[in-house]
């Protein structure tokens, strides 16, 4: 058990990735370097995934954590949390036309899905990291029963 403990640090760290590529590739295709772009965007891919097969074998081990910040730190916690779940079910979909019309050749819807796909995407890859860092490192996680015998010791 102690060793999917080790995945909430991983999954900060694959969200971390697919954050850097996203701006990469950005920042390719703005200049016109399609390629590069299109090696950024499906690496970006490959870590998101990665991502949420690890996070629901977590979620599945560990159980559902929960934030021990009180007052105004707690509000700020959730008003990045809720959309960021929110949008986290919503991008899956919008990855996945996005690069369906870019392999079809469609390059003016995908660029037309990509607008509202980009941003969000980026959203829920950092917002991701800055959960991470709240729940896990600036304040001390809350484990499920079953998995706080077992949690990494609090000592930092």
């Amino acid at each position: 058990m102690d060793s999917y403990h080790s995945l909430a640090p991983l999954n900060a760290i694959l969200n971390g990735c697919a954050a850097i590529l996203l701006l990469a590739g950005f920042v390719f295709i703005r200049n016109g370097w399609v390629r590069a772009h299109r090696a950024c965007t499906i690496g970006a891919m490959g870590f998101s995934a990665a991502f949420l097969t690890s996070y629901l074998v977590y979620h599945y081990h560990v159980g559902n954590v929960r934030f021990s910040g009180q007052g105004w730190v707690r509000s700020l916690y959730f008003a990045i949390l809720i959309p960021h779940v929110i949008l986290a079910g919503a991008i899956v979909p919008l990855i996945f036309a996005t690069l369906w019309f870019a392999l079809r050749g469609k390059f003016k819807r995908h660029r037309r899905i990509a607008r509202w796909t980009f941003p969000l995407w980026m959203y829920v890859s950092v917002t991701g990291v800055i959960v991470y860092l709240m729940l896990y490192r600036i304040y001390t996680p809350i484990y499920p029963p079953a998995a706080a015998a077992l949690a990494p010791s609090a000592s930092r």
